[in-house]
């Protein structure tokens, strides 16, 4: 193949992330508007030229009191800092998956960040007759790299929020003609 640019198909991907709550549960939540800048080869990213962009006030934990504790001053602050940004500087394969390494851009804070994407494969769409591709996306990243540093202790040791966010995404992308 060649480098093609492709088409975020939302209605088949997802941004997700999980943070430790209280020491004893994982919190999941996704950010349900975003949008990708995608020039790549799917069969060899090394090349590829990747931009991802979320609407951090999308944050969706599935409780809106939580939810609207995350968008505000003590989190993300997104009348302040309304994006999360990545834009890929480098991109290496290895064994079954590639290092994708990046700035990230979150709370006025730009960070370098290297994710794992594990490609889908391609195929053609029966239904629209468009060449499409898969990738799966698994990262950490800590929230006091970002400045994102509120939290309560716990009685018995520990805090409420853990820093450490684990960030899943799985994105489809549609080949332009």
């Amino acid at each position: 193949m060649t480098i093609s640019t492709w088409t975020l198909d939302k209605a088949h991907s997802e941004v997700e992330f999980s943070i430790r709550h209280m020491m004893i549960s994982r919190v999941k939540g996704t950010f349900n508007e975003f949008s990708a800048d995608i020039k790549a080869d799917p069969e060899d990213l090394t090349t590829a030229d990747i931009s991802f962009s979320i609407d951090v006030a999308s944050i969706d934990t599935g409780n809106e009191d939580r939810d609207n504790h995350l968008r505000s001053a003590d989190f993300f602050d997104v009348e302040k800092y309304p994006t999360l940004t990545f834009k890929s500087t480098n991109i290496e394969k290895q064994s079954g998956h590639y290092a994708v390494t990046g700035d990230v851009s979150m709370h006025g804070v730009t960070k370098t960040e290297t994710f794992s994407v594990t490609p889908g494969g391609v195929v053609k769409d029966p239904m629209s007759g468009a060449e499409k591709a898969g990738f799966s996306v698994k990262g950490t990243i800590k929230r006091s790299d970002y400045g994102l540093t509120w939290n309560a202790p716990l009685e018995t040791g520990g805090v409420v929020v853990s820093d450490e966010v684990k960030i899943a995404l799985e994105i489809q992308a549609s080949k332009n003609e």
